[in-house]
C-alpha cells in the first residue's frame, strides 16, 4: 500500500510549514482527503495540516481498511498495512519530524490509534472523532500504557454507525493506553458538532502548550 503524494492537501506551502508542528487529517470510510480539510479554518493556526487520502478504493471514496463486518482479521491486517503506508509517507516527506498530531474521523479515528500503536515515538497526540479502537494486541501497546499519550475521543449519543461492541472495546482500551479526554455529545449522530470542534481546538492548544 502507498499514500498518493499528489493527493495530499496541505494548509501551507513547503516554505511556510518549515519549523511548524504537523497535524495529519485522516478521513472516514468511503470519503476522501477533502472531507476533513474543511475543518482547517477552525483548527489552531500553529500546526501545518496535511490531509491524506486513504490507499484503498472503496467505490465512491477511499478506505483505510475493510469494514469489520467483512472480517475482523482482514480489517486489522488492512489497518496495519495502511498505517505502515502513512509511516512510509512520513519518511518520504518529513523524515526528521516527530511530535506529529493525528486527527481522524470514524475509520480515520481508528487509524489515528493504529498509528500510535505502531510508532508511538513519532506522534504526540491523537484526536479520534466518532471512531474506535480495533481489537487485539499490538507491539507498542505496552509502551502506550507507560507513555499515556494524550488522546481526545469524542462521540455522539445518536451515532448509529459505529457498532456497540466497537464502542465497548474502546471504552475498555483507551483509558489504559492514553491520557484520555473523552467527551459524549447529546443528540449528535455520526458527525462533528460545533461544541465538539471547540473542545478539539482546546485539546490541541493544551497539548501544544504542554509540549
Amino acid at each position: 500500500m502507498r499514500i498518493d503524494d499528489d493527493a495530499v492537501l496541505w494548509s501551507a506551502s513547503e516554505a511556510d510549514r518549515a519549523d511548524r508542528p504537523l497535524l495529519l487529517l485522516l478521513h472516514g470510510y468511503n470519503s476522501n482527503e477533502s472531507d476533513l480539510f474543511g475543518l482547517a479554518p477552525f483548527l489552531p493556526l500553529e500546526p501545518a495540516l496535511a490531509s491524506l487520502r486513504a490507499p484503498i478504493d472503496a467505490g465512491y471514496g477511499y478506505a483505510w481498511f475493510p469494514l469489520m463486518a467483512q472480517g475482523m482479521d482482514a480489517a486489522i491486517a488492512g489497518a496495519r498495512a495502511s498505517a505502515q503506508a502513512v509511516l512510509d509517507w512520513l519518511d518520504r516527506t518529513v523524515p526528521t519530524q516527530s511530535g506529529i498530531g493525528l486527527l481522524g474521523f470514524s475509520q480515520g479515528g481508528a487509524m489515528a490509534l493504529e498509528l500510535l500503536r505502531l510508532d508511538p515515538d513519532r506522534f504526540s497526540y491523537a484526536v479520534n472523532l466518532s471512531g474506535f479502537a480495533l481489537p487485539g494486541e499490538r507491539e507498542a501497546d505496552g509502551r502506550l500504557e507507560q507513555d499515556a499519550l494524550p488522546v481526545f475521543w469524542g462521540r455522539g449519543t445518536a451515532d448509529q454507525v459505529i457498532a456497540a461492541d466497537a464502542i465497548a472495546g474502546t471504552i475498555d482500551w483507551l483509558p489504559a493506553h492514553s491520557t484520555l479526554d473523552a467527551r459524549i455529545y447529546e443528540g449528535l449522530a455520526h458527525g462533528i458538532s460545533q461544541p465538539e470542534l471547540a473542545d478539539v481546538v482546546g485539546f490541541i492548544r493544551a497539548v501544544q502548550a504542554d509540549a
